[in-house]
């Protein structure tokens, strides 16, 4: 719905306009009946080019086609002004409804159209759409101008009418009828002063709006960048803890380790001559002390570990992942294997878990995917990973972190990889597998 000044402007351009019309036909049709009651009727005819149809009737059928252009107004403003639907069809109606009452006044007051004009302005959008009608409406009032048309057509003029009475009468009847056509275009001039300044005031705003979008973008971009150099430092203190966690892992449990060892050997050594038993008993307790001391490392190890692989296997830990990720992403992830038993050994399956997540968080990240597809395949003594995806691919690969690792844990296996960026993204990694075998 449009704003109230702007439905005020349309009432009172309606008001003017009914008004004009209403002064037209009763002011012909009275004039019409002195003429006849002082009998001047064929001297009347003889000065005139052409008499109204029926004045009477032009009254009714002005006031009702008047009442269906109110109607329309009402359905537009009121009842559908939403409907785009409605509103160009009732600007039609009002389009020919005006065009009728202009030829019922034999284009004595053609000013209606400004109000379709009006309307024109106000309701539709698009520069192509809105001047091609104004043309229209515009043409129309160029040539629904009574002193064009009498030049072809026989017209009756509302001025020999007002030429049947005195001149003071006349002065009071012109000047009233020029008025309201002034007041009329007046109105209307008025009218599309207030819509180009509403429509210049909505455009500031959108400019104030695109402005404060444009601030807000770069802000945005800025957190972006700073939320990336986070990211960094957070990895690199990650590997900094992880490191020094390893380290002291290491000095604590393998040093304390190899020192018992190194100090027991020394024990064997200064006694293996004297007491044989009490040196069998000493490598006794450095055998002990060895393997808790291998059980230790290995405890440390493990810490290394996904903790879903810790509690569970890994083709469970792969179809977590998987959930996890899909329920956190739009990214719709298809896993399939051919090997029935996906059980390895712990750095076989650290592995294959790792390039699948790294793999998997890539694809995402900077492939911007919606699809991917892991498959695992067997072979003689090796499997074959991998994980294609339908991103934006990568066709001048650069080596980063996350590749990098992939590349490292499976040279650590003996294995080889790919990469390929062509047709979306697609990591291929060639891995052997100790089948069968057990480790203590």
């Amino acid at each position: 719905m449009q704003g109230k000044k702007f439905i005020q402007f349309k009432i009172l351009m309606i008001a003017i306009n009914l008004i004009a019309v209403l002064f037209v036909t009763i002011f012909i049709y009275i004039t019409t009946q002195k003429i006849c009651n002082n009998f001047i009727a064929r001297e009347f005819i003889n000065r005139v080019d052409a008499l109204p149809w029926k004045p009477d009737r032009n009254i009714i059928i002005s006031i009702c086609l008047f009442g269906i252009l109110i109607f329309s107004f009402i359905i537009r403003e009121f009842i559908y002004p939403n409907n785009s639907k409605v509103v160009y069809l009732s600007l039609l109606i009002d389009f020919v409804i005006s065009i009728i009452i202009v030829c019922i006044l034999n284009f004595n007051y053609n000013g209606i159209l400004f109000l379709v004009i009006a309307n024109i302005i106000t309701y539709t959008k698009g520069n192509k759409g809105r001047y091609l009608l104004m043309a229209i409406s515009i043409m129309s009032i160029l040539i629904a101008d009574y002193e064009m048309i009498s030049i072809n057509f026989r017209l009756y003029s509302i001025n020999d009418y007002i030429s049947f009475y005195d001149s003071m009468t006349q002065q009071y009847l012109l000047g009233f009828f020029n008025t309201v056509i002034s007041i009329n275009i007046l109105i209307f001039i008025i009218y599309c002063i207030y819509v180009i300044q509403n429509q210049r005031g909505t455009i500031d705003e959108v400019n104030h709006l695109y402005e404060q979008l444009r601030k807000a973008n770069e802000d945005l971009q800025k957190a972006n960048e700073q939320l990336k150099e986070y990211s960094k430092i957070t990895e690199k203190m990650g590997e900094t803890r992880e490191r020094n966690r390893l380290a002291r892992e290491i000095h604590d449990t393998l040093g304390h380790t190899l020192t018992g060892i190194s100090a027991g050997i020394d024990a064997c050594l200064t006694m293996v001559d004297k007491s044989p038993e009490d040196t069998k008993k000493q490598l006794e307790v450095i055998s002990r002390v060895t393997r808790e001391g291998i059980n230790e490392i290995r405890r440390s190890v493990n810490k290394l570990r996904p903790d879903a692989l810790e509690r569970l296997s890994l083709e469970s830990a792969i179809h977590k992942m998987i959930i996890e990720i899909e329920s956190m992403t739009h990214t719709h992830i298809y896993f399939e294997s051919d090997v029935k038993n996906l059980k390895f050994a712990s750095d076989e399956e650290d592995a294959i878990y790792r390039v699948i997540q790294e793999s998997l968080t890539n694809a995402i990240r900077h492939g911007k995917a919606s699809q991917i597809w892991v498959h695992i395949k067997g072979g003689q003594g090796e499997i074959i990973l991998t994980v294609k995806d339908d991103g934006i691919g990568c066709k001048d690969m650069k080596m980063g972190f996350g590749t990098r690792h992939i590349i490292e844990r499976i040279k650590m296996l003996n294995g080889t990889v790919e990469f390929d960026g062509t047709d979306g993204f697609t990591v291929t990694a060639k891995i052997p597998i100790r089948w069968g075998e057990e480790y203590d």
